[in-house]
């Protein structure tokens, strides 16, 4: 083995042959090179068996040897490299006594891809062991030289190591995948003398003019420190500056340094000398995962180890049995759900530190649709461009983006139909449409084919891979596997959660030694105990496609941050106003809530009117001071007829957007926005249905002879006291559907909720002297409508219960009615705030606070 010693910038490094070395301008890096023309990780040299190799990991400005680009070359002592320039990058100079330096001739090889893995052709395999792999295809495995110098042989019954696939007897050679991130060129160049602000934003008047609708008309400005040093400041954006991807204080200012990364929208700067270099991010990125863990309660590991790169402008498939972690590493790659240990690398940015920055360059189309399918094509989209988008955006703007996702989708022609009238196909396509609103670089889909037939399977896939030719990274968890012949790579992950397979979609099979998918599905549920991970990280594809991101340094573990504050796209009466008319819209589309909203009301108030009742809701003619104990009767059944309506309004209302609420909180929308539309809207619903039921239930009725606050019509603070029970019984509601996993659970628990008000109204028996059970019933809202109802009757009299121990929430006093009427809302009120801490459940794990 030649002795090699490395010189760069006067440092030297004899080489090491067991160990792997990092060029480039990541810190972490083994050799660290301060020039913005080398990439942040450039190139490895390592120790290939027979010879020493320097690897170019896909580098924006390349590496040179003799003023040609290579890929990958033997190097030896007497080589000379360059990265970044051929003539005058950083030069790597090799020495060494162990071999003349013509050994090693520096010749560069073609700047074709660089060679797969090939077994040396002077070795030949091993006999094979007498046994047999289940269903096994017909052909015998094929066990590579290293594996056989393996002192564990394979047990019996178990399946055996594959090798990649052979054609007419020779290796198959394929490209090795490129490296994961690395900085592209500057996109632009710009002067930042001192002195000079230079403001940044999406209209004309700004210095520099970003064209891009994720930034504010005037975002942010760059300015010199009396100090001669520099600074942002956020000019109030709507989406945010970030500095290093933690962002600036909305109108704040944070310093800038030369190692600094200042984000805005898609586009990223650096300062370089008195030199802003822009880098804008168009899609063509990188995306790797390394070393990811994910342990739930109990130390149980649901995900173990995973490591994987993606190309840029690549399609990548996610295959494997239940219960081996596809959702689990859906929820770890999009920050839904962050990894315990491990990291995810979005073009080399840690995914986690950065989602505040990164989180609008990342669209996830979730299994169940992302949009309300009530509304047409184009109004969902409408809607969704005026909460994404910054407040400052024009409509002809935000029109102008919409047709051109509609079009680049073929949507065009279904703009005007409503959703709910599309094919399985045409609503994944919305929901991809909705979600390329923002120009998401990586595009992550959960399930987009389930429930579809072989043809819309096809299409969707096909879509996708447009979507990846056109400059997108596009990641698919799928169960089909007809179509994974269109995808550029494909993960397979086995039972507990681990990686069994990454690399070529075509070479897979070959790689199991199954004939088809079925059968390597029924080996992982035979063979659920076999280490799948081991047998993947001993073969050949382990290491052309996936060994340099498991040589990650140590410090790739257990990289969690605390969540960033997550800027919102506009301020949020905007966005109020906004959930407000989608949800109005949303509601008078659905004819069949629009007619319940006013039947149901009617019907319960129709019912009180079943019952008998000489003296209604007032006193007999003789006395002021006659029972009256329909009274009594007619105020239970109005009472629990409103809770019953007011938690039927809303308690399949958060049930059912769940997972549009879950999206568009982490594209930035306010939790207490969204819950507020939903009480304002609700709450007016509610009141109307108040107002028939009060109607229905008075008009007929004799009423009390005068009342408290309202001495004339006694009827309308009644009236109020049944709009307050429905508003609070609609919070009620609200927690039931903030609760419940699926929406056919919040029946019976509305059923519950109307019965149990039924006992703790206090008309049935005698409970407020009733140690214990006298203080459940303050926490119930019959309870007091009740009472309010019986302060304006003067129930004590109507309904009179022991000599001398009458009820003290019926007294007919003013105070008491006022008193029952502020706790009603006040039990609303709190209500409301629970819900507000439930909604945090559905959120993006990576956002909590």
């Amino acid at each position: 083995m030649p002795e090699l010693v490395l010189e760069l910038n006067g440092r030297t490094w004899p080489l090491d042959p067991s160990r792997t070395y990092s060029v480039g301008r990541d810190p972490q890096g083994d050799m660290v090179l301060d020039d913005a023309r080398v990439s942040w990780r450039h190139a490895t040299i390592r120790w290939s068996g027979r010879s020493w190799l320097i690897e170019d990991h896909g580098s924006t400005n390349g590496t040179y040897v003799q003023g040609q680009r290579i890929q990958q070359l033997e190097i030896g002592p007497g080589s000379a490299v360059h990265l970044g320039n051929a003539t005058d990058g950083p030069r790597l100079s090799l020495s060494g006594a162990a071999a003349p330096a013509d050994a090693f001739s520096a010749q560069p090889a073609a700047t074709a891809p660089q060679q797969g893995w090939q077994p040396p052709p002077a070795q030949q395999p091993p006999a094979q062991q007498n046994w047999q792999a289940p269903a096994p295809a017909q052909q015998p495995p094929y066990v590579p030289p290293q594996q056989a110098q393996q002192a564990r042989q394979p047990q019996q019954g178990v399946p055996q190591q594959a090798a990649p696939a052979q054609q007419s007897g020779q290796p198959q050679q394929r490209p090795a995948p490129q490296a994961q991130g690395g900085d592209r060129s500057p996109t632009t160049f710009h002067r930042l003398d001192s002195g000079r602000v230079m403001r940044i934003g999406r209209a004309l008047d700004n210095e520099l003019v970003v064209s891009d609708l994720q930034v504010s008309r005037h975002h942010a400005e760059f300015r010199a420190t009396p100090d001669g040093r520099f600074e942002i400041r956020d000019l109030g954006s709507h989406n945010g500056t970030y500095v290093n991807g933690q962002p600036v204080p909305k109108s704040g200012t944070a310093p800038v340094g030369p190692n600094d990364t200042v984000g805005v929208g898609h586009s990223t700067f650096r300062l370089v000398g008195d030199r802003l270099e822009e880098f804008v991010d168009t899609g063509e990125v990188s995306f790797s995962a390394r070393h990811l863990t994910v342990t739930v309660d109990g130390g149980k590991k649901i995900l173990k180890d995973v490591s994987f790169g993606v190309p840029e402008k690549s399609l990548v498939a996610v295959i494997g049995p239940s219960g081996s972690g596809k959702s689990t590493l859906l929820k770890a790659l999009t920050g839904y759900r962050p990894a315990n240990e491990g990291e995810v690398l979005y073009d080399n940015r840690n995914l986690y530190k950065h989602f505040a920055e990164l989180r609008q360059r990342v669209g996830l189309v979730p299994q169940d649709d992302i949009l309300h399918k009530e509304l047409t094509v184009q109004k969902a989209l409408r809607y969704a461009a005026k909460l994404r988008f910054p407040g400052d955006t024009a409509e002809s703007e935000r029109e102008a983006r919409i047709g051109e996702v509609l079009r680049e989708l073929k949507l065009d022609v279904h703009k005007d139909k409503k959703v709910t009238s599309l094919s399985g196909g045409q609503r994944k396509r919305v929901s991809v449409a909705l979600e390329l609103l923002t120009k998401p670089s990586l595009i992550f889909l959960d399930e987009p084919t389930s429930g579809l037939d072989p043809g819309m399977d096809r299409d969707v896939m096909q879509l996708l891979r447009g979507l990846a030719d056109d400059g997108r990274t596009v990641l698919v968890v799928t169960h089909s596997v007809a179509e994974l012949a269109l995808c550029d790579r494909l993960l397979v992950m086995a039972p507990g959660g681990s990686v069994a397979y990454f690399g070529p979609p075509e070479e897979a099979l070959n790689f199991f030694q199954y004939e088809t998918w079925a059968d390597v599905f029924s080996a992982f549920e035979n063979y659920r105990d076999y280490d799948w991970a081991g047998r993947w990280r001993g073969s050949p594809h382990y290491q052309m496609y996936a060994a340099d991101l498991d040589a990650a340094p140590p410090q790739s573990v257990s990289v969690q941050a605390p969540p960033a504050r997550i800027q919102k796209s506009q301020s949020w009466g905007s966005q109020l106003w906004t959930l407000m008319r989608r949800y109005v819209s949303v509601l008078a589309s659905d004819r069949g809530f629009l007619a319940l909203m006013v039947i149901l009301p009617a019907v319960l108030g129709v019912v009180s009117l079943l019952i008998p009742s000489d003296y209604g809701l007032g006193y007999g003619p003789v006395s002021k001071h006659q029972t009256n104990r329909d009274a009594s009767t007619i105020s239970l059944i109005l009472a629990v007829g409103m809770c019953f309506s007011g938690a039927a309004n809303s308690v399949r209302e958060l049930i059912k957007e769940r997972v549009i609420y879950e999206r568009e909180r982490a594209t930035g929308l306010s939790r207490s926005a969204y819950l507020m539309s939903k009480i304002i809207v609700l709450g007016v619903a509610t009141a109307l249905q108040g107002v028939i039921i009060a109607a229905i239930g008075f008009s007929t009725r004799k009423m009390p002879t005068q009342g408290l606050i309202v001495a004339k019509v006694p009827a309308v603070e009644m009236t109020i006291a049944i709009i307050a029970l429905g508003f609070t019984s609609m919070m009620v509601g609200l927690i039931i559907s903030s609760l419940v996993k699926t929406a056919e659970k919040t029946m019976p628990l509305l059923v519950m909720f109307a019965i149990v008000q039924v006992v703790f109204t206090g008309v049935l028996f005698q409970l407020f002297d009733t140690v214990g059970v006298s203080q459940v019933s303050w926490l119930m809202p019959s309870r007091w409508a009740v009472a309010a109802l019986g302060a304006t009757e003067d129930m004590n009299t109507l309904l009179p219960w022991e000599p001398g121990t009458p009820d003290p929430l019926w007294k007919h006093q003013t105070g008491v009615y006022v008193m029952d009427v502020i706790i009603l809302v006040a039990l609303g009120v709190t209500l409301a705030l629970v819900v507000s801490r439930l909604l945090r459940r559905h959120e993006p794990e990576v956002m909590r606070k």
